[in-house]
């Protein structure tokens, strides 16, 4: 979990819900919708967000649960940058075609 990612949480707590080009704007100074986004799949993947529509987040229960301090977040899934944005890295093991 990131600095950005509590207070992507923290804004979606206290909202129905928001967009990438919202949170950038009203959380960061510097920081670009695309990059809120990524944020945004990561904490899909553990289960503290939803995407409702197109680019539309929610927050879920598993994430009031985080927040509230009910779920510790090294119980969370620590996924890679490739199971989160569905790329795929060869395994060493495999021979290359």
């Amino acid at each position: 979990m990131t600095r950005e990612d509590d207070r992507i949480l923290d804004h979606l707590s206290g909202e129905r819900w928001s967009t990438p080009e919202i949170m950038s704007q009203e959380l960061f100074k510097q920081v670009s919708p695309g990059h809120v986004n990524d944020r945004l799949l990561y904490l899909e993947y553990a289960g503290l967000v939803a995407r409702m529509h197109n680019d539309t987040w929610e927050l879920t229960s598993r994430g009031q649960q985080y927040l509230s301090g009910d779920l510790d977040a090294s119980h969370l899934p620590r996924p890679s940058r490739g199971a989160v944005f569905g790329e795929f890295t060869p395994s060493p093991l495999l021979p290359h075609l």
